[in-house]
């Protein structure tokens, strides 16, 4: 039966984990995958005991490999656990994410049956607190994150433009390139297009999934959709052909509601009725945001549900505003900044 299944490479970029690494580990390995099986940890400069368990659990398992990512950025460590790992299928696994049962036999089984080049998906966010169910609920419908499929437990198998995280032949992914080491953010998004531009078919299987932790506070939520938005915006500039309205529709909505605000605002002080109509930008987001999270279905505690607007808008106003920002040139110029240390 060993025979009959591939040989299998799990890569995994690993930063300051040293609270999760030895239970992502465990969720690879509890997944008896009968074939032959090795996995790759590219370990950046980590301010905790990172580094130091991740040695402990290579020499408990020969499975394991561990190799130095000196920028601790995610598409170069991923390159680099690539390059160390020596199999024909190449499967990546973040630190944070928790595979669902037989998620390994399914994407290759996927994988065969479809000739694609990669295959992935549900990104199934999962919270524990009130604030995080209601990140959650908001990842997991159209109105948090315009649509995305593998945000989606009601999509259908079949062909797609991205997935998440992936399970790749390794032939396309050398074709392609690997991932740029420029894109912090959306490289994997960024490598599926190429891969597609290639002729390549990108598959989505709901039957894959990976249950995503999201983001505990307002302040961790607004800083990553911030970050979001300005790389989204990266992409845009070097693929101007991947511009759509998903992607477009959070910066048209900050600059109309901060432009309807301002000028809003001088009506009212100068009792200048065209003027003050304005507000109804602003105040019709505010609306529309409120009856979107009204729509949003699930179980959800009234806690998670009673802050849905606020986590709607965060999520929206933060890509918007990134995107409106842009890259800095240092920031474009000099991707790899010293790693910081993770809260």
């Amino acid at each position: 039966m060993r025979d009959q299944w591939p040989s299998l490479s799990v890569v995994m970029p690993v930063l300051n984990e040293e609270k999760h690494l030895r239970a992502s580990l465990q969720g690879v390995l509890d997944q008896h995958y009968p074939g032959p099986l090795e996995i790759v940890l590219a370990i950046g400069p980590s301010t905790d005991r990172t580094h130091e368990i991740a040695e402990q659990l290579a020499a408990d398992d020969p499975r394991i490999v561990v190799v130095d990512n000196p920028t601790g950025t995610t598409p170069d460590g991923l390159n680099l656990a690539i390059n160390a790992s020596s199999h024909d299928l190449v499967v990546r696994v973040d630190a944070h994410g928790e595979l669902g049962p037989d998620y390994l036999n399914l994407a290759v089984e996927t994988l065969q049956r479809t000739g694609a080049a990669n295959v992935g998906g549900l990104m199934d966010a999962r919270g524990t607190t009130d604030f995080e169910r209601a990140v959650a609920a908001a990842y997991n419908s159209r109105i948090g994150l315009g649509g995305g499929a593998f945000h989606l437990a009601d999509s259908s198998e079949g062909p797609a433009d991205s997935v998440f995280l992936g399970c790749f032949r390794r032939d396309a992914l050398r074709r392609a390139g690997g991932y740029d080491p420029d894109l912090r953010r959306a490289q994997d998004w960024e490598l599926n297009l190429r891969l597609r531009e290639a002729g390549e078919l990108v598959w989505f299987n709901p039957g894959l999934r990976v249950t995503y932790r999201p983001r505990s506070t307002v302040r961790a939520l607004a800083r990553q959709f911030y970050t979001t938005g300005k790389w989204r915006r990266e992409v845009i500039r070097r693929h101007p052909q991947t511009a759509s309205a998903r992607y477009l529709a959070p910066p048209v909505v900050v600059l109309g509601s901060a432009a309807g605000l301002a000028v809003g605002i001088v009506g009212l002080v100068g009792q200048h009725r065209l003027l003050a109509a304005a507000l109804v930008a602003p105040i019709g987001y505010v609306t529309g945001v409120a009856m979107g999270a009204a729509t949003i279905k699930g179980d959800l505690p009234r806690g998670a549900r009673m802050r849905l607007p606020l986590v709607l808008a965060v999520m929206h106003l933060g890509w918007g505003a990134g995107f409106v920002r842009g890259l800095s040139a240092d920031e474009r110029t000099n991707p790899h900044p010293a790693p910081r240390p993770t809260c």
